[in-house]
């Protein structure tokens, strides 16, 4: 028998599937997502737990709709759940960590969900900005300056690179 992830993850990741159809059932569940997300910001103090069952019920979806979303908020929360073994039975958290919660959003480029409203009552524009432009360049790979056979060496010795350690 497959646990809840790997079910959900069969449907949700399935090649053999009709574009069509898998568009749609994204889109659905990126409308659900945002749904769940604005409730979840709205209040971000709360520290909402309960087992997966009981959180689909209190935001009105499937459970494996829920699977989804815990799936998608894993490297968010504060405290990971047992996302591979969990059944609806399974007690879970969504105690997320704001700054990384904002900044996982920015690298999936979920526009709809960094975006949300909510967030202004979270952290101030600039700060959102900072979470952004940090998220954004932890991503970029920089390369050190090359030193060219002419420059003076970078050990100090005050001889061209090619004259000293560049030999």
């Amino acid at each position: 028998m497959s646990t809840l992830l790997e079910q959900w993850r069969a449907t949700a990741y399935n090649e053999k599937a009709d574009r069509g159809q898998l568009q749609k059932f994204w889109a659905s569940y990126f409308q659900i997502e945002k749904e769940i997300y604005e409730k979840l910001l709205s209040n971000p103090d709360e520290e909402v737990r309960g087992t997966v069952k009981e959180l689909a019920e209190r935001f009105g979806h499937s459970v494996m709709t829920m699977v989804g979303f815990l799936d998608g908020i894993d490297e968010s929360l504060k405290v990971p759940n047992p996302i591979e073994t969990m059944d609806e039975d399974t007690q879970v958290n969504l105690v997320y960590d704001k700054a990384l919660l904002y900044k996982n959003m920015v690298a999936a480029k979920a526009d709809w969900l960094y975006n949300l409203p909510q967030w202004d009552n979270i952290f101030t524009e600039e700060e959102r900005k900072a979470l952004y432009k940090e998220q954004k360049e932890s991503g970029t790979i920089r390369k050190p300056k090359k030193i060219g056979r002419n420059d003076p060496c970078p050990c100090g010795s005050g001889k061209k690179y090619k004259h000293c350690c560049g030999r």
